[in-house]
């Protein structure tokens, strides 16, 4: 039964699979990230997450709001967790220091499991996954990863925004020179 799903993936498959591999094991090691890194790949994964909710969710419009309150909650989840102490934001160079961590690795890799079983459930059983109980497990697999990556990112972006009110808000010391 493995082969069968191996061997009837499509070969474009296997590359984005490697690249994500890469990608979440290079986020592993403590990184400089930018501005566009802590936004893009968070937001990329989330709209790949809506897409495959939107592909299970014909005959059950509920789903999506399934998705949308799982992927709230879990942000909502992830926002009250403090930042590791090593997290930090350079103002001047507008770039953040993040500590390695396996949690983007395995959000990645739920979201392409579940889009891969997802495509296979679609080719080989698609009436069993157009349920009701089918469709609210794709969508709340789907709902959590995009929350918690979404979570990821706002707790940056507060950390931006705390260190530049703090850089602003510092009383200049001076000096009084003799």
């Amino acid at each position: 039964m493995f082969y069968l799903f191996v061997s009837n993936t499509p070969v474009w498959v296997w590359p984005l699979l490697l690249g994500l591999l890469v990608l979440g094991l290079r986020q592993t090691l403590t990184q400089q990230m930018g501005w566009a890194r802590v936004t893009v790949l968070p937001l990329a994964l989330v709209g790949l997450s809506m897409y495959g909710t939107l592909s299970v969710a014909a005959g059950h419009p509920t789903v999506l709001l399934l998705w949308v309150v799982v992927a709230l909650g879990a942000a909502a989840l992830v926002l009250r967790r403090p930042l590791p102490a090593s997290a930090r934001y350079d103002l001047a160079l507008q770039r953040f220091t993040v500590p390695g961590s396996a949690v983007p690795l395995a959000l990645m890799m739920g979201i392409f499991l579940t889009k891969y079983a997802v495509g296979a459930s679609q080719a080989l059983a698609p009436a069993q996954l157009q349920s009701a109980l089918a469709s609210s497990a794709v969508a709340g697999m789907y709902g959590l990863c995009s929350g918690v990556l979404l979570g990821r990112s706002l707790r940056l972006w507060k950390l931006a925004a705390r260190t530049d009110a703090q850089w602003h808000h510092t009383p200049t010391v001076t000096q009084a020179t003799a």
